[in-house]
């Protein structure tokens, strides 16, 4: 039993989708505080699975199909709400969009390589690069309760949030270039033979 709880938290993280959804609609307090949770919560279950399937040694054909995807759901589900809602906005939206093509970039990049049987390891700094990214969405989900805790002089939480989330951005940017280019390199060799 204990060997299928990374599977289970991580189908646990997609149920959380929809749920995570509706909340964010909530008005006032419930609706900044639920969605904010229920992010965090999908965040450590995220950090949780991976944990516990190298610790079992139980990585699965279907954890590793699904970990990827559930991860790429909630964030993208975030963004476009953070976005929706203005949260978001102006300039800001284009650390959302490099965000979100850097995921698609990397699943078609993953995709490519495990055709010729290349894995593409995780760096440290595209796990500094995750952590960040979850950080500063659960500060902008916080909302204005969010402002009412996190509030230093002239920084509310929203503006640390942003700074935040441009932060992931340009570690999203240098580690989809190194992914990228181990990609190209592999082509161009597979081309060449």
């Amino acid at each position: 039993m204990l060997k299928k709880i990374p599977n289970i938290l991580t189908i646990g993280r997609i149920i959380i989708v929809p749920i995570f959804v509706l909340t964010f609609f909530l008005p006032g307090f419930y609706g900044d505080v639920i969605p904010c949770f229920l992010f965090v919560l999908a965040s450590f279950t995220d950090f949780l699975d991976g944990l516990l399937a190298r610790l079992f040694k139980e990585e699965s054909k279907l954890g590793e199909l699904l970990d990827p995807i559930a991860d790429k759901i909630i964030v993208a589900t975030a963004l476009i709400l953070l976005v929706m809602d203005g949260t978001i906005k102006n300039l800001e939206v284009v650390a959302a969009i490099i965000i979100l093509t850097r995921e698609i970039l990397i699943s078609g990049l993953r995709e490519f390589l495990a055709k010729g049987q290349i894995n593409l390891p995780v760096s440290n700094l595209a796990k500094l690069k995750t952590f960040l990214q979850m950080f500063s969405i659960s500060i902008l989900l916080s909302g204005e309760t969010g402002n009412k805790i996190l509030n230093f002089q002239d920084y509310n939480a929203q503006t640390i949030g942003i700074i935040i989330l441009w932060l992931s951005a340009f570690l999203t940017l240098f580690t989809a270039y190194d992914y990228l280019r181990k990609g190209i390199d592999h082509a161009i060799s597979e081309d060449n033979k």
